[in-house]
């Protein structure tokens, strides 16, 4: 019996050749693209699920009430590290981490910038790192010593062992490696390539021992790890009037506590709740795949249902043989399920064709793993579903056919499955024009970013990273440079313009005194606004002409608009309890998101920190020729370090990398989406066409025209798709609606886009 199911299956597809092409053909797209897309969906949603402790480690945040908005963020004061300890019951340990970021390694001769993290001695316990060599628990007590990465220690040593070697770090302090751990996962929330012991760095770095009983400044994260997954509410209850306690309040503020797995897709907060973030965009792209899927089932369903008067007389045949209904049902599910079978398989080929490409697209290293069980259920899953789902309706309607009708030819084959497959038409097309509509939205709103008058000029603008040597001769390597003519003009700033670092308060003459607003803040050197060709609005930028501007301050016009100073220059303003002259207001600078309002900032002149310096190349110039000049007075006066550098337009571009791959994910899958369907509506005209053969005939033997008889066959799939436009723009305007809703910054939904 299965052989003979196998047999007519197989007979099927070969003396319908075309039907089985188109079939075969969007059952194979529209599973590749679900593959694919799901390839990525399972990826976000697998971040930090290899830490086995993930589900009671929290990060601690702070909600802030700022002019009846609540604002939140994750850095703390450093004091809650120590205070979580002691806490609660049910809190097992605590951890505090610095940001991470990129040091100078060095190993005698060899040099390279890694990224790491200084942490508490805490840090490999709670997060269970796979450790190659040392003894978690120990290794990161010893405040001279650093673990390091398996890449990193093949890197540096070879094959020789890493335990008890020296390494130099930052040209200045020599660590001693206690351990290795294996590389951590492109799925991890933290990316580093070693640890360096927190005591170390209060050992090194006196602002950091000064903070240690200071409440005031939240530049810290920590971490928390709860005795069981269910003391979350009970936990964040207790400590969440601890800033309070401790004098910070001057406002409402209050901890909370963000669980591990919610770190990657529910990292944004509006107004103190959960307000958006990745599982936006998974969700977004789950329903995508979904759809992909269905619309190429629909194909398969409404060929099966539209050529049933082929295979009527089959049925009829067959049951006047015995045949029971579930024989026949299982005969064409049977089928369904082996076109679906060898269309997985081309999807297999075309996923593992299109793979590399696709990794370039969504910057990830997705592949099958064809070794892991999951791979081989979802793979059945997906056939089987795909193959029932499918097969569903053909099976149970071509089942249904009276035997005795079928055989003298007088059932009504087109009237019964007429109005179901103009059902799933209409689907088709629908969902095909909401992608259209979506695509088209999502890149207006790029577009609308890209062309916002960012406050500055990014063309020639270049940002290197500072160190302790750049900042000891900042003045001779400008000096040199500009001798050279390799620059037109340099800065130093704590952040470059591009990212947002620092954020602080500031007061003005009439502030209520209940209004709270956060300003960005810039902590640079002279020539600012001049190297970003930013233009000075009122007054002045900083100059070493003026002896007095170590006390002076300027702000954008966002913080003016915010003051509602009528005469602002010579104002004295407020911050960190001295009183600062406003000499400048500059015009907006668009640093954070490009989807957001400007947000009020301000600037000072300090040495604070190595920072970042921004250098304006000659618009005339040529840049290999300016970079190798610039890179050989950094190497005269920074040796110790690799020259690096970034062209500001690149790191701002980076802004749009989430949209960015929104646009072009949704542009591909609407795409192949009106290609499956027009693939479907093609087999569909094309039997139509056929089935009509004589009536084509008989119309063009009476005068009818080649455009007459186009538009008599086209009618009905026009009107189908009409209908599909009618209720579908409806639906692909509230979605887009919706979905602009995240931005600040946003365009309106002009009528030319339906």
């Amino acid at each position: 019996m299965l052989k003979n199911f196998i047999l007519v299956t197989l007979r099927n597809l070969r003396r319908n050749t075309l039907y089985s092409v188109i079939n075969i053909s969007g059952l194979s797209i529209g599973i590749a693209c679900s593959v694919l897309i799901l390839l990525w969906v399972q990826d976000e949603t697998s971040f930090d699920k290899f830490i086995p402790k993930a589900n009671r480690i929290h990060q601690v945040f702070v909600n802030a009430n700022f002019d009846n908005s609540i604002q939140s963020w994750n850095s703390v004061p450093l004091p809650t590290y120590e205070e979580m300890k002691g806490a609660h019951a049910k809190i097992a340990n605590s951890v505090v981490t610095g940001w991470g970021g990129p040091h100078l390694i060095a190993k005698g001769d060899q040099r390279i910038m890694k990224n790491g993290y200084f942490a508490s001695e805490e840090f490999l316990e709670m997060f269970e790192f796979p450790m190659v060599i040392g003894d978690r628990s120990v290794v990161m007590k010893d405040p001279s010593s650093i673990v390091i990465s398996e890449e990193l220690a093949k890197v540096l040593f070879k094959d020789e062992d890493p335990i008890g070697e020296f390494l130099k770090i930052d040209d200045g302090s020599t660590l001693q490696v206690t351990g290795v751990f294996e590389d951590v996962p492109e799925n991890s929330t933290f990316q580093f390539d070693y640890l360096i012991p927190w005591k170390h760095r209060e050992a090194t770095q006196q602002w950091v021992v000064d903070n240690k009983t200071n409440w005031g400044n939240y530049s810290f994260q920590v971490f928390i790890e709860l005795t069981g997954e269910d003391d979350h509410l009970e936990v964040q209850e207790s400590i969440k009037g601890m800033l309070m306690e401790k004098g910070e309040d001057d406002i409402e503020r209050e901890f909370f506590l963000h669980p591990m797995p919610r770190w990657r897709l529910h990292s944004n907060f509006e107004n103190g709740k959960e307000a958006g973030g990745q599982h936006e965009y998974v969700t977004l792209f789950t329903a995508i795949a979904m759809f992909i899927l269905v619309i190429a089932c629909i194909n398969f369903m409404n060929l099966a249902t539209a050529r049933s008067e082929k295979r009527a007389r089959e049925v009829g045949i067959r049951k006047s043989l015995g045949s029971k209904r579930s024989q026949l049902i299982f005969q064409f599910y049977g089928e369904s399920i082996v076109i679906s079978l060898i269309s997985y398989l081309i999807a297999v080929f075309l996923v593992l064709m299109l793979l590399p490409s696709y990794n370039n697209l969504v910057d990830k290293s997705l592949v099958l793993d064809f070794q892991s069980s999951q791979f081989w259920m979802f793979s059945l899953a997906i056939i089987l579903v795909t193959g029932v789902v499918s097969g569903s309706y053909p099976s149970l309607y071509l089942s249904s056919f009276n035997p005795i009708k079928t055989l003298k030819g007088k059932v009504a084959i087109g009237k019964n499955a007429n109005l179901p497959r103009k059902i799933l038409v209409v689907f088709q097309v629908g969902v095909a024009v909401v992608l259209i509509v979506g695509t088209i939205v999502i890149v207006k709103q790029i577009d609308l970013a890209k062309s916002r008058d960012l406050g500055y000029s990014q063309e020639g603008l270049i940002t290197i990273p500072g160190t302790e040597e750049t900042l000891e001769n900042y003045d001779l390597i400008k000096q040199e440079l500009l001798r050279k003519g390799a620059i037109v003009n340099m800065t130093r700033s704590n952040s470059s313009v591009t990212n947002i670092s620092s954020n602080n308060f500031l007061g003005w003459p009439g502030k209520p005194e209940s209004q709270r607003v956060i300003f960005t803040t810039i902590v640079g050197s002279y020539d600012y606004a001049e190297t970003m060709g930013a233009k000075m609005l009122m007054g002045r930028d900083f100059s070493k002409e003026f002896a007095t501007d170590s006390s002076a301050i300027v702000i954008n016009k966002a913080a003016l608009d915010i003051m509602q100073l009528e005469n602002p220059i010579g104002t004295q303003l407020d911050l960190w309890g001295e009183k600062m002259n406003l000499i400048g207001v500059i015009d907006n600078i668009l640093m954070g998101s490009p989807y957001e309002q400007v947000k009020p900032m301000f600037m000072v002149i300090d040495d604070w920190g190595f920072g970042t310096m921004s250098l304006r190349m000659p618009a005339t110039a040529n840049v290999q020729s300016s970079l190798a000049d610039i890179q050989e007075v950094f190497q005269q006066y920074n040796p110790a370090y690799p020259f690096e550098y970034s062209f500001t337009d690149v790191d701002f571009g980076r802004k749009y990398k989430a949209i960015n791959l929104t646009r072009n994910l949704a542009t591909i899958f609407a795409f192949l989406t009106i290609f499956i369907t027009g693939l479907g509506l093609f087999g569909l005209a094309a039997f139509n066409a056929q089935k009509r053969t004589k009536e084509i005939g008989i119309r063009k033997v009476l005068g009818a025209n080649v455009s007459q008889i186009t538009y008599k066959l086209a009618i009905d799939f026009l009107k189908l798709i009409g209908i599909s436009i009618l209720l579908a723009l409806p639906i692909g305007w509230f979605v887009m609606n919706k979905w602009l809703e995240d931005f600040t910054y946003r365009i309106e939904i002009s009528w030319w886009v339906f």
